[in-house]
C-alpha cells in the first residue's frame, strides 16, 4: 500500500506536493473512477480504507497491520455504509473522511521533520487554497465560484469557444479558451481561473482544453476524462464518467 517507492517529504513544498498527489488520486476514485471504486467497496468484505498516493493513484485495501502504522490511517470500514445510504451521500461521507486523512498525513510529516509555526502556517495556507475533496465531489466548489461571477458574464465566457450561430446548449460543450484567438480581457481570464475541474479539482488554465457535462454541468479537463477537442466536436450531449455510471442501486 505504498503506491511506489518509500517517500518522506521533508520541506513545506515537498509535503504540499505529496498532499496534492494523494488528493488527486482520491478525487479520481470518487469522480472519474467512481464505478470501479463503488464495486471495490463490497460491504461483505472486512474493514476497507481508501488510500491516495503521491503518484496520483488510489487503492481500496485493508488497513496497515503495523501498530503503530507508518503513517496515519484513513477511515476504516467505508464499505459497510455503502448500501445503507444514497450513493451521493456515501461518496460525500468518504470525501469528508478523505479530507481529514490528507490533513493528518501532511501535518504528520510536518511534526516528524520539525516544521516550525511559520512552516505550518505556510503549509496550511497552500492546502487551504485548494478546494477540499468534499467540495469537489459535491460540487460545492463550483457553486462558490458561481457566486463570485454573474450568470451573464459566465455564459459569455462559455460562448467564446463555440462558433457563431450555435445555440448555448451546443456551445457549452467546448471550453478551449485561447487568449490570442479570443482576446479575453483580464476580468474574463480571472473568472475562468476560478473554474475548477470536476475530476482533479485544479483551476482553469488558458492553454488547456475543457469540456462541460450536460447533466451535472461540471467542467473537466479533457485529459482527465479522455476527451479530445476533435472528439468533442462530434458529441451532441456529453456525460461525464460519474453521470454515465449512475444507475439505480439495489
Amino acid at each position: 500500500m505504498d503506491g511506489g517507492a518509500p517517500y518522506n517529504p521533508r520541506t513545506v513544498e515537498e509535503v504540499f506536493r505529496d498532499f496534492k498527489g494523494r488528493r488527486a488520486g482520491m478525487i479520481k476514485a470518487l469522480t472519474t473512477d467512481v464505478e470501479e471504486f463503488y464495486q471495490q467497496c463490497d460491504p461483505e468484505k472486512e474493514n476497507l480504507c481508501l488510500y491516495g498516493f503521491p503518484n496520483e493513484t488510489w487503492e481500496v485495501n485493508l488497513p496497515a497491520e503495523e501498530v503503530p502504522p507508518e503513517l496515519p490511517e484513513p477511515a476504516l470500514g467505508i464499505n459497510f455504509a455503502r448500501d445503507g445510504m444514497q450513493e451521493k451521500d456515501w461518496l460525500s461521507l468518504v470525501a469528508v473522511h478523505s479530507d481529514a486523512w490528507l490533513l493528518a498525513v501532511a501535518f504528520y510529516f510536518g511534526a516528524r521533520f520539525g516544521f516550525d509555526k511559520a512552516d505550518r502556517k505556510r503549509l496550511f495556507t497552500m492546502i487551504n487554497d485548494l478546494p477540499t475533496i468534499f467540495e469537489v465531489v459535491t460540487g460545492t466548489a463550483k457553486k462558490q465560484v458561481k457566486e463570485k461571477s454573474s450568470v451573464s458574464n459566465h455564459t459569455s465566457n462559455k460562448s467564446k469557444s463555440g462558433s457563431k450561430g450555435r445555440g448555448p446548449d451546443s456551445v457549452k460543450n467546448l471550453k478551449q479558451a485561447k487568449d490570442e484567438d479570443e482576446g479575453l480581457d483580464d476580468e474574463e481570464e480571472e473568472e475562468h481561473g476560478e473554474t475548477l475541474c470536476g475530476a482533479c479539482g485544479e483551476n482553469y488554465a488558458s492553454d488547456e482544453f475543457w469540456i462541460c457535462c450536460d447533466i451535472c454541468e461540471k467542467w473537466f479537463h479533457g485529459k482527465c476524462v479522455k476527451i479530445t477537442p476533435a472528439r468533442a466536436e462530434h458529441i451532441k450531449q456529453y456525460k461525464c464518467p460519474s453521470c454515465s455510471n449512475k444507475r439505480a442501486r439495489p
